[in-house]
């Protein structure tokens, strides 16, 4: 008996079913369903004085204090110098979240009895003459290049504290205004004038340091291949199988003997 090729047809049919198994093990879960970002809980978190108090700490909290202090300062300025409203309301946000977080920074301090600046540094100081001096397009483009490089040194910084920290009110802290900066990140980006090209470089990673993250983003976690819904794929498995299955049932049904192709019929004109 000679055997039965697969006719053009029924190889398309093979063909799709293998290649909706092979899409589903390529793309990863979260390309397929990202799931919500998670917020932190902050009643989670302590704030009664407890733990040891590092040099660092009481820095983070004195550099909490002066963003404050140029920031709010700034932002109000952005609703007198700059003629675009997106600017305005990025500048309002900014300056009001700026209080809320100066309130909570300056409540840490009292717990710590830390000292705390009253007016911002040099630097601060001449970014805010900066601002002073210009009006339109020119105040925004100081405006947003000015905040976003701040904000971009301060968040690695705000991550350390957080990680690192003996004391459950600074690390509290620390907590809150990553969420702050975060948001000021974001506000500022949706400016749409700020060029990424001329940020920073971001170091090159340690071998020592990045071996371990390769591992465990490469290698297989608990006997599973990392990134795969196993019920998906083998869900996907007995699909694929039974549409070829059911192409190889229809395509020998057709060439049995005597076997005539029931016609379509048609209605109407």
């Amino acid at each position: 008996m000679a055997a039965v090729g697969l006719s053009s047809p029924w190889r398309r049919m093979w063909g799709t079913a293998f290649l909706s198994v092979a899409l589903i093990l390529l793309v990863p879960d979260k390309a397929r369903a990202a799931p919500d970002v998670p917020v932190p809980p902050e009643n989670l978190l302590l704030d009664r004085g407890r733990g040891d108090v590092s040099e660092a700490d009481r820095d983070f909290v004195i550099k909490v204090r002066l963003a404050g202090l140029w920031e709010i300062p700034a932002g109000e300025m952005a609703q007198e110098r700059s003629d675009n409203a997106r600017i305005k309301r990025i500048g309002r946000t900014i300056a009001d979240q700026h209080i809320a977080l100066d309130e909570l920074a300056r409540n840490t301090a009292k717990k710590l009895d830390l000292k705390l600046p009253g007016k911002p540094n040099k630097d601060q100081q001449g970014w805010l003459a900066e601002m002073e001096a210009a009006e339109g397009e020119e105040f925004d483009d100081i405006y947003v290049d000015r905040l976003r490089a701040a904000h971009g040194k301060i968040f690695p910084a705000i991550a350390t504290i957080r990680s690192s920290t003996r004391n459950d009110d600074v690390r509290k802290l620390a907590q809150q205004a990553n969420q702050f900066v975060m948001t000021h990140l974001t506000l500022l980006e949706s400016s749409g004038i700020v060029d990424f090209r001329a940020l920073p470089t971001a170091p090159p990673p340690d071998a020592a340091t990045s071996a371990p993250a390769q591992v465990l983003s490469s290698a297989s976690v608990g006997g599973e291949p990392s990134g795969l819904n196993v019920p998906l794929v083998l869900a996907a498995l007995i699909a694929g199988s039974a549409a070829g299955a059911f192409a190889t049932r229809q395509l020998v049904r057709n060439r049995r003997p005597g076997y005539r192709p029931r016609r379509p019929r048609y209605y109407g004109g």
